[in-house]
């Protein structure tokens, strides 16, 4: 599948890193969803996730698509093995949705951690960092 330009897979460590640019909105949060639940369909084996979210200049969302978006990701993941979600986030803004996403999404198979750092990124799923950062290594799926 072609990825839009913001989204890397990196299929050798199972890995899809997302960079969102500019203002994080309802259309941009839908769109990744959209590319995660394609590739769930497609992909055998599960994958772990990666949101960079430091190049976002504005996040514009509320508590209740926030809600929506954390039950909708639950009940359509129920059941399938356990992946990490990793946010990385240096927006107050973007750190309290993110927060409030792992909170609903607890007891699911979806663990999401938010993280300040990049390093503690690689560490939580055991990545090398340089695969974190922007690069044109990644591999289209």
């Amino acid at each position: 599948m072609k990825l839009p330009p913001e989204i890397q897979f990196h299929e050798d460590i199972r890995l899809l890193v997302y960079r969102p640019h500019g203002l994080v909105d309802e259309a941009t949060v839908n769109k990744i969803i959209s590319v995660i639940g394609e590739l769930e369909a497609t992909l055998k084996e599960p994958f772990n996730r990666f949101s960079d979210t430091v190049a976002a200049d504005a996040v514009d969302l509320n508590f209740d698509y926030i809600i929506r978006v954390s039950l909708y990701r639950r009940l359509t993941y129920a059941g399938r093995p356990p992946v990490k979600s990793a946010i990385l986030a240096t927006n107050a803004t973007a750190i309290h949705y993110a927060r409030l996403h792992a909170l609903l999404t607890q007891g699911s198979p979806i663990k999401v951690r938010v993280f300040q750092d990049r390093g503690e990124v690689a560490q939580w799923l055991a990545v090398p960092i340089e695969r974190l950062e922007m690069s044109s290594n990644s591999r289209e799926t």
